[in-house]
């Protein structure tokens, strides 16, 4: 089987700007060797260690954030103003993770008896596999990483296409920390068929996976046939909003607008359907229009941009698919 090229065109300028190769046959089974002999090692070190690294970790990806903010509105084109708070967001929530670590990973005692000392012991799995998208990467990403690696896991990361180089800098960060090598590893790809060999390895001791729903329910097919595996599924929503009649209008129309089109609407908890009680439904849609003039659609790379163009032309095709059947319906 040949190794893909994978080519990222950023939804900026509809040009390529990011060049990959993909998985390779060898890798398949030379990735979670590794994960596995990496992980043999880094199981026995010791929790404070291990913090140490994530502490140094998150410091590190908080000092790059400019850099990695503009990176990222390259390649996924939202606002350069919201790239760098996804990033503070992910660091965020990994330094509650690292505050929680000590309490959430020390024993838990049971029963008591005489002559029987009965505890829950916590203990790392093994080699985790990470299939993460493109909309929140950095975000997407701490939610795993950080709670493995605490517990004492190796990690194999495999980004969307769409944002190659997150897994590339979080590696490198991560290395710069002092993590041990062949703890974090990472690979890319575009072939499901790939990702499923994967995910069938025996070495592999936890999926987890964040994206679309048939993603999801590919992996979840793949992983089947495995009893000793995990997999977590973190998948995307159809969510609506319902708009009472005693509501501050004001307010509810820019909460929903911010609901439903931060990130061009590419959230897995976006808001896709509103529903308006009939006593208030002119005056809601005429506040939804007051605070939509007030947004800025134009270059991501412009600080006063609010909205920037959504991820490919397939999607924006997708999203007027939707408006047609709506106006029809």
């Amino acid at each position: 089987m040949s190794v893909e090229q994978l080519i990222t065109i950023s939804p900026i300028t509809n040009k390529p700007i990011v060049q990959r190769q993909g998985l390779s046959d060898a890798d398949i089974t030379a990735l979670p060797c590794a994960a596995t002999a990496a992980f043999n090692v880094f199981r026995k070190t010791s929790l404070a260690e291990r913090q140490s690294i994530v502490k140094k970790a998150l410091q590190l990806l908080d000092r790059k954030k400019d850099e990695l903010a503009k990176e990222l509105t390259e390649q996924m084109g939202r606002p350069i103003a919201y790239t760098g708070k996804e990033i503070a967001t992910a660091v965020a929530r990994g330094e509650y993770l690292l505050k929680i670590s000590g309490d959430a990973l020390s024993d838990t005692d049971g029963e008591k008896e005489q002559r029987y000392k009965r505890f829950i012991k916590k203990v790392p799995v093994g080699p985790v596999l990470v299939l993460f998208a493109w909309n929140y990467p950095y975000l997407i990403l701490v939610n795993s990483i950080i709670p493995a690696l605490l517990v004492g896991n190796s990690v194999i990361l495999k980004p969307s296409p769409q944002t190659p180089t997150v897994v590339e800098q979080v590696h490198r960060i991560f290395e710069e920390a002092g993590l041990p090598q062949n703890v974090i590893q990472y690979f890319h790809c575009g072939s499901f068929q790939k990702i499923e060999r994967m995910v069938k390895n025996p070495e592999i001791k936890l999926v987890c996976f964040t994206g679309s729903v048939a993603g999801g329910l590919a992996v979840q097919q793949a992983a089947s046939g495995r009893i000793e595996v995990r997999v977590g599924l973190e998948l995307g929503g159809k969510d609506p909003a319902y708009i009472r009649p005693d509501v501050d209008v004001k307010w509810a129309a820019e909460e929903i607008v911010d609901g439903a089109i931060f990130n061009s609407g590419q959230s897995c908890c976006s808001i896709e359907r509103v529903y308006v009680h009939e006593s208030i439904h002119d005056e809601f849609v005429s506040a939804v229009q007051e605070v939509l003039k007030g947004y800025k659609m134009g270059d991501p790379l412009d600080l006063d941009t609010n909205i920037g163009p959504v991820v490919s032309k397939r999607a924006a095709q997708l999203i007027q698919q939707h408006i047609s059947e709506a106006c029809q319906q």
